[in-house]
This record gives structure tokens, sequence and C-alpha cells, in this order.
């Protein structure tokens, strides 16, 4: 039975949940780069809970905008590579921190619907996107 991430699935099916979740992904890194950045709630609070010194922001921002931009300019494939695995670092960390403090499920759901998102992304992503030997056995 063939996986909906296999080449056989119909492309515009593809490409739109695709573009989907690589959007939302992009909004995401870019609108919370900036309030992250700007230090701006609920980001300063939750990163004071999770007991992350506030300098991570800046550090964390950079780099948040920086993997929205990588994911959506074309071309790059290496630094979209980058970016997809900072992205899956940035989330699963998020996740375990948040299990770390205790947090109630509540607060994993994000962690767990954007770490979806980097999966999805990545997996459908077309062929330009992608490193000319992605997929192959080393």
């Amino acid at each position: 039975m063939p996986s909906f991430f296999d080449s056989t699935t119909p492309l515009r099916s593809r490409a739109i949940i695709y573009w989907t979740a690589t959007i939302l992904l992009v909004l995401e890194c870019e609108i919370g780069g900036i309030m992250g950045g700007l230090r701006l709630q609920p980001f300063l609070g939750t990163i004071q809970h999770l007991g992350y010194p506030t300098y991570f922001m800046t550090i964390h921002t950079i780099w948040y905008i920086l993997a929205g931009v990588a994911l959506i300019v074309p071309r790059f494939p290496r630094v979209k590579e980058w970016a997809y695995a900072g992205l899956f670092f940035i989330y699963t960390g998020a996740f375990m921190s948040h299990l770390a403090v205790g947090d109630s499920a509540l607060m994993l759901i994000a962690p767990v619907v954007f770490t979806s998102l980097v999966l999805v992304s990545w997996a459908l992503r077309p062929p330009k996107r992608r490193l000319p030997n992605a997929g192959r056995s080393a």
C-alpha cells in the first residue's frame, strides 16, 4: 500500500500540503521570532518558566528568523536541510523542556504540531528543494 509520502501521491495534493505546512512554519518563524526578539509575552514568560536565561531569546530569534527565510526562498537546498534540522531540534527541545518542568499536556500541543509541520514540509518538499543525492544510502 503506497504511503502519502511516496512519489506516487498526486503531485497537486503533495504541493498543496507542502506549501501549507511550509507557509505555516515560515509564519511561525518570522512572527514568533520577531515577538521573541522584542521579548513580548507569552515568549518572555515561557522562557523564564522553562528556566532558560533571557539572552537565549536573542540567539533563538536570529536563527529562527533565518530558518524561516531559508525555507521560503528558492534554491539553497543544503541551507534548507539545516533549517529543517534546526527547527526539529527547537520544537522537540521545547517538548522536552515543557515535560521537564512538569507542564500539562496542553503545553505540549504546540511543539507536537510544529514538529509535525516540519516533518510534513521536509517529506513533501519538491525535488528542486532537496539535496541532489538526498535519500540515497551511504
